[in-house]
């Protein structure tokens, strides 16, 4: 029988959005910096299940109706179309560039090809990581 807890529920509820704060923060800072696709990837799928567990599979299922293995075909899908990309401009597979631009509310920002190769890895991490725990939650509920 599954206890009603209030506490969990409310402050999961909260940290999960501190917790994908995070993720998108070491995903962005991942070109430059220690961080990027994988562990902010983790970090997500680490506030998901966080959700799971305080709310249950069911309730969840509900709540969020998203299949996490098209995250895997689309994350795959985005990381080989960056190295592909690079076939365009004549350079070889996965070719990093990067440029600087002036973005209307960020100012002058470096937006660089390896933060696609990265989305690609956060999303296939995602998929890959809810995958694997929902499908061994499912088998034994």
């Amino acid at each position: 029988m599954r206890s009603n807890d209030i506490i969990l529920k409310t402050t999961s509820a909260i940290i999960v959005f501190v917790i994908l704060a995070f993720s998108v923060n070491l995903f962005l800072a991942g070109h430059n910096a220690p961080g990027g696709g994988f562990i902010g990837g983790l970090m997500a799928a680490g506030a998901f299940i966080l959700l799971y567990i305080s709310f249950g599979l069911k309730t969840m299922d509900k709540i969020l109706k998203v299949n996490f293995r098209y995250f895997i075909g689309a994350g795959l899908l985005i990381a080989f179309m960056t190295g592909i990309g690079s076939f365009v401009f004549n350079q070889p597979f996965l070719s990093h560039t990067f440029g600087y631009f002036h973005l209307p509310l960020l100012g002058k920002t470096e937006l660089a090809t390896a933060v696609f190769f990265d989305l690609g890895v956060y999303l296939t991490v995602i998929g890959v990581t809810m995958t694997i725990i929902l499908t061994i939650a499912e088998d034994r509920g």
